[in-house]
């Protein structure tokens, strides 16, 4: 019998994968148990064709994003706490609005800076709600002259974003923030994305490619050429560019820019929750 361990490994890559137990168990055994490779395995053999994001578990909390037009400035932050209930009260509201408007309001250095800013609202919040609580994360963007800012809150601020256009564009930086909200874009365009995430999907889209029977014949330069082709198809699904614009329905991201003479500079999402392992 498995030891718990194993089990546990098993059910995460089951999650992020969606193969079956069995197949899950013997890439982790061929891979020393490591997760991410166990993963390249699965797609390699075309059992998995792409990773889930496990990691956007949830966590309780709050996102909360504000633009000043006045001051062309932008602030985004995460606050956490430890149940829904907590997260959906007036005090962890009045909470999370304090600690945007200290951000907005303070050059805070880093997150260290924010956090002993904000001591004293926590200390007050954690009284009255009997909860630990946690200030996770911010951003703010200082638009230059020119620039356009626009936000989106979804779910009550479950989910936030913050655009910066080239060109100031209200309607516009407003609508690509709702579409972004919704469809979870990693990067603006293929340049952006990471060479070592490039490079992952490189040699999976090479070891498809040489395990194909039906292109064991095109010669070396073919079967790079189309492994590049499945790499950017992979990556551009994670590009906002090529995305179809929500709003539009016919025309990408790419498209929509191009017509209003725009540029996507730099967007911000956060998602509550993102990224921490819930204990159970």
């Amino acid at each position: 019998m498995a030891d718990q361990n194993t089990i546990a490994l098993i059910k995460t890559l089951r999650e992020r994968t969606g193969a079956g137990m069995m197949d899950c168990k013997k890439a982790l055994e061929e891979n020393g148990m490591d997760v991410e490779k166990a993963i390249d395995y699965l797609r390699e053999k075309g059992i998995a064709k792409a990773a889930k994001r496990a990691d956007r578990t949830a966590a309780e909390g709050l996102t909360k994003v504000s633009v000043c037009p006045k001051c062309n400035k932008g602030g985004i932050v995460e606050i956490n706490c430890e149940t829904d209930f907590v997260a959906g009260s007036d005090k962890f509201i009045e909470l999370t609005q304090g600690c945007l408007d200290y951000v907005m309001q303070n050059d805070c250095a880093d997150l260290d800076a924010a956090v002993a800013g904000t001591t004293g609202l926590f200390n007050d919040a954690a009284l009255a709600l009997g909860e630990k609580l946690g200030f996770r994360r911010y951003d703010v963007i200082a638009a230059e002259e020119g620039q356009g800012l626009g936000s989106y809150i979804h779910m009550g601020g479950k989910i936030s974003v913050l655009v910066l256009l080239e060109k100031a564009d209200a309607e516009l930086a407003n609508g690509l923030a709702m579409h972004i909200a919704a469809n979870n874009p990693a990067y603006i365009a293929l340049e952006d994305v990471p060479a070592a995430t490039r490079e992952r999907e490189q040699n999976i889209a090479l070891a498809e490619i040489a395990a194909d029977p039906k292109l064991a014949s095109k010669p070396d330069m073919a079967k790079a050429k189309i492994a590049q082709g499945k790499v950017d198809k992979r990556l551009s699904e994670s590009c906002l560019l090529f995305q179809t614009y929500l709003l539009d329905g016919a025309q990408t991201i790419a498209q929509v820019l191009e017509a209003k003479h725009n540029k996507v500079l730099k967007f911000i999402r956060y998602a509550v929750g993102e990224g921490i392992e819930k204990v159970a």
